[in-house]
């Protein structure tokens, strides 16, 4: 697996609050580009009605009282303590039965993170005052990542929390914001750069810090190096404007010049700042920036620069991202496939990669979880096929590399990852671990139903978990490299105290994989050894965390990979309230 940079989105999150006094609902419509909690109740608004009186006069109903103010605290989860911080308040609004809220959250949405969120609704005496248990409306979790996964990012969910009562609705709405998806392309050059090396001119290249709210700086480019040179031109090159300023147009932007060397002690020629706002005018002249070394202005009076660097070019252009395709309806279907081979150890046994431990989960039923919560909010069925390989097979004792852990050849489908976990714990007792390890089998079945699917409407990510060596490598090369071209990811989860040196080969971050002569046309394969991610203290959920970050964090790209390559555009979002959609084909 190799070091990648992992960047947030910033999703705007709108919501409102709701409660019931009756069970009589009141319709709503639904509203765009926000949050609407749906409040039921009798009371409405003061009006004249017939009721054929005496004198045939209508009869004037008393106006209601006024409804009570409301307002909605939101709740974020930290991964590590697991406690409740609150992020934030919606405005009070009274009187109403369907507020829209105003106020709306910006939260940095991450794929490949399971973030948590709690919506606690309250009636308000004042702009400030919240007790309970009095005021308690109701309450609602979810994870960000149901909201952005639902039709369109649009979910509700009801209000519970108050027994015997009916609490009403919560209606959430994510927007994705506009700069997340600008690319700043840019081209510097510099002149008169400081001379470093002692038998020819300097090698220099850039590296691009971001600024951090805590006055530090993460890097986030570099370019290449330009050997022997103090005048270079470096070439064009693109970065998301999220990565370089995180959405603020007047974060800083430091710069540092270098000059390369081989040992990797590279000599330090001078820096400058600038922000993406100085950056973009560009767009209508050259930009020349200073080349500063502090210690030489510090001990040399006469100093003046190391150099310049000039910014020749600047655009913007904005692309389709990974939320823009799953709003428009892209699911991603899940599945699983469990390594079952006799090296694992007797399920029976403590000693068992398998066992079943009525204290903790397995490494194999963490790895499931950790990644099958994450992934599950994206797949609207939420209908997971799940497979065994390397066991034989009651009752002639067939031996299998795709058999479903549901016994249902015609169905292999689960309800849920639940249901994953409880087919699996199935399979354990019935079926007998033997052998080798074949993965190519169980590749080419997803393969084959990615196949059908070339619209941009399915993408496919398979989960191996698995605990040796590959028996099957040359067939396994050549699945990987044909299913590169298909709408489809394949991630190795390895268990125990393997080496998995083949594991690593098959992972293609360093070198693509290839199989008679030809080569991956993407690199659709993502390895981890679980040992890696075991908190030390045995905290379960802070493992399963770890390793999902670490292998889910390339999945978005891999899918915008091959959106681009096929030119498939994201559809546009459905309606408010869409027709349900037929279910995808599953291997």
């Amino acid at each position: 697996m190799g070091s990648r940079m992992i960047h947030p989105v910033s999703v705007c999150l709108s919501l409102s609050l709701g409660t019931c006094w009756t069970s009589t609902p009141s319709p709503s419509p639904t509203p765009v580009g926000g949050t609407r909690a749906r409040r039921e109740g009798t009371w409405g608004p003061g009006k004249t009605e017939g009721r054929g009186g005496c004198a045939g006069r209508p009869e004037v109903l008393p106006s209601p009282p006024p409804l009570p103010p409301a307002v909605v605290v939101l709740y974020t989860q930290s991964r590590a303590s697991q406690e409740w911080r609150e992020f934030g308040r919606t405005e009070v609004i009274d009187n109403t039965l369907n507020p829209d809220f105003v106020r709306k959250f910006v939260l940095d949405y991450f794929f490949e993170e399971k973030q948590n969120l709690r919506f606690d609704v309250y009636n308000v005496d004042s702009r400030t005052n919240i007790s309970k248990p009095k005021d308690f409306l109701g309450q609602a979790f979810l994870a960000l990542g149901e909201v952005i996964g639902g039709q369109g990012s649009r979910v509700e969910r009801p209000l519970t929390g108050v027994p015997g009562k009916k609490c009403g609705t919560i209606l959430l709405t994510a927007e994705e914001l506009s700069n997340c998806r600008d690319i700043a392309t840019m081209q510097l050059c510099a002149n008169k750069l400081d001379k470093k090396d002692f038998f020819g001119k300097s090698d220099p290249f850039l590296v691009f810090y971001r600024s951090n709210e805590d006055g530090t700086f993460t890097i986030c480019h570099k370019t290449e190096v330009v050997k022997n040179t103090l005048n270079p031109v470096w070439q064009p090159f693109s970065i998301p404007v999220r990565v370089l300023c995180n959405g603020d147009y007047d974060r800083t932007v430091k710069i540092d010049v270098y000059d390369w060397d081989r040992d990797g002690s590279h000599d330090f020629i001078g820096e400058f700042t600038t922000s993406y706002r100085e950056l973009s005018k560009a767009q209508n002249q050259f930009t020349v920036y200073e080349v500063l070394n502090p210690r030489k202005k510090c001990k040399k009076k006469k100093y003046v620069n190391s150099g310049t660097v000039t910014l020749l070019s600047f655009s913007v252009d904005s692309e389709f991202t990974f939320v823009d395709y799953i709003k428009g309806g892209t699911q991603l279907n899940f599945t699983v496939a469990i390594d079952f081979t006799a090296s694992n150890g007797n399920p029976l046994q403590p000693t068992s990669l398998h066992y079943m431990s009525p204290y903790q989960l397995s490494a194999y039923a963490m790895a499931l979880k950790a990644v099958g919560e994450i992934i599950q909010d994206y797949d609207s069925d939420k209908l997971f096929p799940a497979y065994g390989f390397g066991a034989k097979l009651p009752p002639e004792g067939r031996i299998s590399h795709q058999f479903p852990l549901n016994n249902n050849d015609e169905d292999p489908n689960c309800v849920g990852i639940e249901g994953v976990l409880e087919s699996y714990f199935q399979s354990l007792r019935t079926v007998q671990l033997y052998g080798p390890t074949y993965f190519a089998p169980v590749i080419n079945l997803v393969a084959r139903a990615a196949a059908k699917i070339s619209d941009g409407s399915q993408y496919y990510v398979l989960l191996i978990i698995t605990d040796g060596v590959i028996s099957d490598m040359t067939q396994t090369k050549e699945a990987i490299v044909s299913a590169s071209s298909l709408p489809m990811s394949i991630i190795i989860v390895g268990v125990g105290p393997a080496m998995f040196e083949a594991m690593e080969e098959l992972d293609g971050d360093d070198v693509r994989v290839s199989s008679r002569g030809r080569y991956a046309e993407r690199d659709i394969v993502q390895f981890v050894p679980f040992r890696d991610y075991v908190d030390r203290s045995g905290n379960q959920v802070l493992s399963m965390a770890r390793l999902a970050k670490d292998v889910l964090a390339e999945i978005p790209e891999q899918l915008l990979s091959y959106m681009r390559t096929r030119d498939i555009q994201p559809r546009p979002p459905p309606p408010a309230n869409p027709r349900p959609t037929p279910a995808p084909e599953h291997p």
